[in-house]
């Protein structure tokens, strides 16, 4: 039986009739930074007005699960950017514009890194906190995904960095340690996890409270451990966070919770750190030889000093030895481009 095709999505036409239902027909298009992935942002301007077009094409980007956490953060009484219009299937998004005043920006500017990290450790908190923080329906932070994350490490930095696919063993071997950290890092509680929560994604934005903060990249949330969104906080792989600071914001959050073991809080951001690092180092490598974005290598040596501090934790041991063994410390450096 001969199956009908969908004809593909005419991406043009349906921007233009996003814009005409949404009044921002003729509008000025000024384009704004992108990110690591295939999506692109425009601030629309027409009559006073502002808003911001986000295009993720499909299939390589999926707009669905960011607008069912759009909706979601916003029921909850945060900031995520409200919709105003949309057409998922053609992956537009017509957006609520909160300004320019990224963390980074404001932090680049000379803002107080104590008034706006002790804002995003409050919104976490105040998330860890709800009894039903994660929605209905949401995927977990299984082992598969961490897996395959940290398997980013073995399939692209080190064939980068070492002139040679990563023999089968090498990887086998590895996947095996972390199958062996990964009921460490679940010693803590669960709750919603939004995945890339650091200072590019956070805006201060001229609004009450928790409401101050401003969220803007959560398409990828899942429910995991509470560990992990504070630790990719502090723990930037694009900004050295001062060691001071990071451990006062530890404080701050733990203070909300006087009853978590603080050695299973501790052995649990190790093992996340860990893994986000060894992904994100992969990451960065994959954005320089499958995506010609070669901008982000300059963050590897930053993420790997990160790396081997995690690895300090006596339960990161087994992952020290194998880094040791198959990535000398000398080989730990930026791929050249």
């Amino acid at each position: 039986m001969t199956s009908l095709k969908v004809p593909p999505v005419d991406r043009d036409r349906a921007a233009t009739a996003l814009l005409a239902r949404s009044g921002f027909t003729g509008a000025e298009s000024r384009p704004l930074a992108g990110d690591a992935s295939f999506r692109r942002y425009s601030r629309l301007v027409k009559d006073g007005k502002t808003a911001i077009l986000m295009d993720a094409p499909p299939p390589a980007e999926n707009v669905r699960p960011f607008v069912s956490m759009a909706l979601y953060l916003e029921r909850l009484g945060y900031s995520a950017p409200r919709l105003l219009a949309l057409d998922m299937e053609a992956g537009l998004l017509l957006l609520e514009d909160l300004g320019d005043d990224t963390f980074t920006r404001l932090l680049a500017g000379g803002h107080d890194e104590e008034s706006l990290y002790g804002l995003a450790v409050d919104l976490l908190a105040d998330l860890h906190g709800r009894s039903q923080a994660i929605p209905a329906g949401l995927a977990d932070y299984d082992d598969d995904k961490m897996l395959g994350e940290a398997a980013l490490l073995t399939d692209w930095y080190m064939p980068a960095i070492l002139g040679r696919e990563t023999d089968a063993a090498v990887k086998a071997r590895y996947l095996g340690v972390w199958r062996s950290l990964l009921p460490t890092a679940r010693g803590v509680p669960n709750s919603l996890v939004l995945r890339d929560f650091h200072v590019d994604n956070l805006m201060r934005l001229p609004r009450a409270d928790l409401a101050a903060c401003g969220l803007l990249d959560f398409q990828d949330a899942v429910g995991g451990p509470i560990t992990y969104d504070l630790m990719s906080l502090l723990e930037d792989a694009r900004r050295d966070v001062d060691p001071a600071l990071a451990e006062r914001m530890r404080e701050r959050y733990l203070a909300r919770f006087p009853d978590l073991d603080r050695e299973a809080f501790a052995a649990s951001w190790a093992v996340l750190a860990a893994q986000r690092h060894a992904k994100v180092i992969g990451i960065f490598t994959r954005l320089w030889r499958r995506d010609g974005k070669s901008a982000y290598l300059v963050h590897i040596p930053r993420v790997w000093r990160m790396l081997e501090a995690a690895c300090a934790h006596p339960a990161l041991a087994p992952l020290a030895a194998w880094l040791d063994a198959e990535i000398p410390a000398e080989r730990r450096t930026a791929p050249a481009p």
